[in-house]
């Protein structure tokens, strides 16, 4: 008797069933992520937008952003708890996406898996569907992959992409930066998902030879948690509060400060003939940073190329608006702090002095 395409598909290790599983438990998360604009609901080809709104735009211009979590996903994987990952996902997408003054519209998901767990499954999208509640954007759509072979049974990976728009007028980057503004530093809630590799290397037991040989379920007083959950701390979403504070003050240029830290970003939206001078002693980096320094021996150099060192966004202000950019921050719950200036010079960012207690 000849197996069926279904039984043979699950004897290659790919559940259908276990699929349409994840996806009924999954319904409910994405229907909190919606917009007016957004059609229909999932099990489509394709998430349907409704963009006649973008007509009372003059001249809309989309902005469009990619990406994924690295290697924090070990983390989540570890401790067997996913529903972090996924607002980690939405952050890397729209926090890069707002820098220009865009706001994010819609945002779809791909996750490919060893093997379809339904309910791990249906934990990723609910963090992806929170966080796009927290963003304002709608989760339009995505894919479930099911990789057998490529990946083993518990290891899976994330992505997505995210579009948004911003009128032509209001665009912002390096064009409208100019001497004496201020570089407003908005607080990190942690790593974000950056730097993960450098961490886990220096931190884990099961990262190899100059490791601490730490577990995750150890606590750390100078976390005040055990290392696992501080390293699941979710990325901050400034979305909202960037879009804020782009309408309400003379704000110029923004930078999300993931892979490279905060000189190298700052620097992308730095025209090549101003510099940045940042002064670290302005703030305290959370004691995650600290503790990845003095563990691993790592030079403060290092540091700053790879982890976000307590600064998630940056926006260059016109100085008469530092205090009011401030303010609005704070409406959302985001500590901020003048951490520098706009000077005459050649594009690069400099940081000098000494953080507190370093």
């Amino acid at each position: 008797m000849t197996q069926s395409h279904e039984n043979a598909y699950a004897a290659a290790g790919v559940s259908i069933e276990a699929g349409d599983k994840a996806v009924e438990l999954m319904k409910g998360w994405v229907e909190k992520a919606r917009r007016p604009e957004m059609i229909g609901g999932i099990g489509g080809f394709a998430g349907l937008f409704d963009a006649s709104a973008l007509k009372a735009y003059e001249r809309p211009l989309l902005a469009s952003s990619a990406d994924g979590v690295g290697t924090k996903v070990a983390i989540a994987q570890a401790l067997d708890k996913h529903d972090t990952i996924g607002f980690d996902l939405v952050g890397m997408l729209v926090d890069d996406l707002v820098v220009c003054g865009a706001e994010p519209l819609f945002l779809t998901d791909y996750i490919a898996t060893g093997r379809v767990v339904p309910e791990r499954i249906a934990a990723i999208v609910k963090g992806i569907a929170e966080a796009c509640v927290a963003a304002g954007c709608a989760l339009i759509g995505g894919e479930t992959a099911e990789h057998p072979g490529l990946l083993g049974p518990d290891e899976y990976d994330v992505a997505g992409s995210t579009t948004g728009v911003v009128e032509a007028s209001k665009l912002l980057g390096p064009g409208l930066v100019r001497p004496g503004d201020a570089v407003i530093a908005m607080e990190a809630s942690g790593l974000h998902s950056n730097g993960y590799s450098l961490v886990r290397h220096v931190l884990l037991a099961d990262a190899g030879q100059g490791g601490a040989q730490w577990e995750l379920d150890r606590h750390v007083d100078e976390l005040g948690r055990t290392l696992g959950e501080e390293l699941l701390e979710p990325t901050r979403i400034y979305a909202k509060a960037c879009l804020a504070l782009a309408d309400e003050t003379a704000t110029h240029a923004m930078s999300h400060i993931t892979g490279g830290g905060l000189a190298a970003n700052l620097a992308r939206v730095m025209p090549e003939e101003l510099s940045a001078s940042i002064d670290r002693s302005t703030w305290t980096p959370q004691p995650i940073f600290d503790v990845v320094r003095r563990v691993g021996d790592v030079a403060q150099a290092d540091l700053e190329q790879t982890l976000n060192c307590g600064v998630g966004m940056v926006s260059l202000t016109d100085p008469a608006d530092a205090d009011k950019a401030i303010e609005v921050l704070a409406g959302f719950g985001i500590r901020a702090w003048v951490a520098g200036t706009v000077t005459a010079g050649d594009g690069s960012v400099e940081l000098v002095g000494q953080h507190p207690g370093w």
